[in-house]
């Protein structure tokens, strides 16, 4: 079981936790990486593309020219699809990209995320968020001390109203509840910042 150090805001050891081998020492499988980026991604997409039909297009529905005797083509409307400024025929309408993966192979990803930020060394386990109050600066003090990269996902159990609010207002750091980490998150933020009861609960409910 690979054991990590726990760290205070003052980034001084404070003590180890044991994490599950099958969670933060597992195989990557770069595979399932790249599903679960793609399943996030696509269902991020607004799916709002759409073309007109001849029946949304504008222009009158009176028919052009009589049906027979002139020499011409016969026409009915000028807004249909062979005319130039007429409708689109089978274009993009409205629609959801959105799809889900098998339970497993979200799992699968989870751990390999987590296994592979733990190898990178871009993975630490602090304390705990304790914060005297809602002030941004402080949070910057906190990640400065903690040596932390230009991007931060912090992940927490419960809800810290102080962290929430100090957090907010700085690009690239992101606070997400234990239940929401997601696959893309964990490979889009350079360093994780877990809490030890958020470390205990991954733990426990990947393994």
């Amino acid at each position: 079981m690979p054991s990590v150090n726990i760290v205070d805001l003052n980034n001084a050891t404070v003590g180890s936790i044991e994490l599950a081998d099958a969670v933060f020492g597992a195989e990557v499988n770069e595979a399932l990486l790249y599903e679960a980026v793609r399943q996030y991604t696509a269902a991020r997409r607004s799916g709002t593309a759409a073309t007109k039909t001849r029946h949304e297009v504008s222009g009158s529905g009176k028919k052009l020219w009589k049906q027979k005797g002139t020499g011409r083509a016969r026409m009915g409307s000028i807004r249909s699809p062979l005319w130039r400024h007429g409708g689109t025929v089978h274009g993009p309408q409205p629609r959801s990209y959105e799809y889900k993966l098998p339970r497993k192979m979200v799992l699968g990803a989870l751990r390999s995320a987590l296994s592979a930020k733990l190898r990178d060394g871009e993975l630490r386990v602090v304390r705990a968020f304790d914060l005297a109050d809602h002030k941004t600066k402080n949070v910057l003090g906190v990640l400065h001390k903690l040596e932390a990269k230009k991007t931060v996902l912090l992940v927490e159990t419960a809800e810290n109203v102080n962290l929430t609010r100090a957090s907010r207002n700085l690009k690239g750091v992101k606070l997400v509840p234990t239940k929401d980490v997601t696959v893309y998150d964990l490979l889009r933020y350079k360093d994780v910042l877990l809490t030890e009861p958020a470390a205990k609960k991954l733990s426990e409910a990947l393994a």
